[in-house]
């Protein structure tokens, strides 16, 4: 009877101290789904604030309306599937080894090349119909290097997180730097 109770106190113990260790676990995995929820919202604010950007800035007409429908829910559903990769890479940060890593940054990119062939798709033909002003304005909007988001501010930041600066000499064998579209 005493060896009874002896194995049911030692068992109680342990699974209280299974209980907390778990809980932590639990909680960052929340917290990393919630912290992924609200990027990925933040994401989408961003898309259509780039949407309603570019309206007024190509000055789409009534006319263009069909076409800049078109290319703007394709922009939407390109916002979704890269919101929809960065959030699995986000709550996958703390179990993924490298070779998962790898993994996931190809499939990221690939998207990333599919979501801007439907977007070249959707584009050409409102491109097609703009005046010779709106077809300045848009190539101006869209060259590489010159981006601006709404407020004339660079839509696509030159600064890199945890990246050193660097050097004179490696600044100036970077002459053209590497963008991407201004659509995004």
């Amino acid at each position: 009877m005493k060896k009874a109770i002896a194995i049911l106190a030692v068992t109680l113990s342990m699974s209280g101290a299974f209980a907390q260790t778990a809980a932590p676990a639990a909680t960052a995995a929340a917290t990393a789904a919630s912290g992924a929820d609200v990027r990925a919202a933040q994401h989408q604010q961003r898309v259509e604030e780039r949407i309603t950007w570019l309206h007024t800035q190509l000055k789409i007409t009534s006319e263009q309306e069909a076409q800049w429908k078109t290319f703007a829910d394709v922009m939407r559903g390109n916002g979704q599937t890269m919101a929809d990769l960065y959030k699995q890479r986000l709550e996958s940060e703390n179990t993924r080894n490298a070779l998962d890593d790898m993994k996931q940054y190809a499939q990221i990119s690939q998207a990333h090349a599919d979501d801007m062939q439907k977007l070249v798709t959707a584009f050409e033909p409102l491109y097609n119909s703009f005046s010779p002003e709106q077809k300045a304005l848009a190539d101006q909007t869209f060259r590489h290097g010159h981006e601006h988001g709404p407020a004339g501010k660079p839509a696509h930041p030159k600064k890199h997180k945890g990246k050193a600066k660097p050097s004179a000499g490696a600044a100036a064998s970077d002459a053209a730097p590497a963008s991407t579209p201004a659509a995004q």
